[in-house]
């Protein structure tokens, strides 16, 4: 029975680091570009303009997939309560590696919205229809 609380513990760590790790590149994204945190990506490390984007929306990606995954990881636990450790173990580890990769899929939307938002200079691309 132990078993179950702690796999149920593991498997909530990826969503609560989304939640939290989402909400700070989000609210508080490092004044300069750093590689030792933030979303970091040769686009996104262009220029300023681009850093502060990507960070921003990347953690609210993180952030949103976090509380969603959160009660969906805890729900698909409480069905196997009483099954064995093997089961238990299959069961979370098929559950971490879609936590993982729902967190790594968020890279996708994220490059796409900096390639809509800027150029490959790292520039704001004009809006359509507006004239300077």
């Amino acid at each position: 029975m132990w078993f179950w609380y702690f796999m149920l513990v593991c498997d909530l760590l990826v969503p609560l680091a989304m939640i939290i790790g989402g909400w700070v590149i989000w609210k508080h994204c490092s004044k300069k570009i750093s590689s030792l945190g933030g979303y970091h990506t040769p686009r996104s490390i262009k220029n300023m303009d681009t850093w502060k984007f990507a960070n921003e929306y990347c953690g609210q990606l993180w952030w949103k997939a976090g509380w969603i995954m959160l009660p969906v990881s805890f729900a698909l636990h409480l069905p196997f309560y009483k099954s064995s450790e093997n089961v238990t173990g299959v069961v979370s580890l098929i559950l971490c590696i879609v936590q993982c990769t729902v967190m790594l899929l968020t890279i996708l939307p994220t490059e796409l919205a900096l390639k809509r938002t800027f150029n490959d200079e790292g520039l704001p691309r004009e809006k359509a229809g507006v004239c300077k």
